[in-house]
């Protein structure tokens, strides 16, 4: 009897197991109640901007009250990051405080949560370019396709 071996070939459209195993969670994480429930994340973020920050919680305050028009105070701000404390930084605060502190990690989770990435200006003009490259290549690319295309309905 002969022992045939059958040569199992692999599309490229298809999905590994781990992909999918990836794209089930991903499915499942998605559906859970209260997966957009950043509280954590942000007061980390809030913390963690505080803690590198180059200056003191006075100077950061000094620079959003400047920023915003409004009054904050060290008070506020302790309060914004206490874990024991209900209150969290209100929503338009969060670039006042991203600038005074130097530090965009409350807003790159909020972006990550809504499936969106964020990059600082000059990163996003190299991006830019790079797209309106790819568009220039695209587009050279179905020049090329037409001046063929006519080139044999001419002959």
């Amino acid at each position: 009897m002969t022992n045939r071996k059958q040569k199992i070939v692999g599309k490229s459209t298809q999905m590994s197991l781990f992909d999918l195993l990836i794209e089930a969670r991903e499915e499942k994480a998605a559906a859970a109640p209260g997966r957009l429930n950043i509280a954590v994340r942000m007061a980390q973020a809030a913390k963690g901007a505080i803690r590198n920050a180059p200056k003191s919680r006075e100077v950061i305050a000094e620079e959003m009250s400047e920023l915003t028009g409004e009054t904050v105070t060290v008070s506020q701000i302790n309060n914004w990051t206490a874990d024991s404390h209900p209150h969290r930084m209100p929503g338009e605060m969060i670039p006042a405080f991203c600038i005074a502190c130097g530090d965009n990690g409350m807003i790159e989770v909020q972006a990550e949560a809504a499936g969106v990435f964020t990059l600082p200006g000059p990163d996003a003009l190299r991006a830019e370019i790079q797209k309106l490259e790819e568009q220039t290549k695209n587009l050279h690319r179905e020049k090329h396709k037409r001046v063929l295309l006519l080139r044999e309905i001419e002959k």
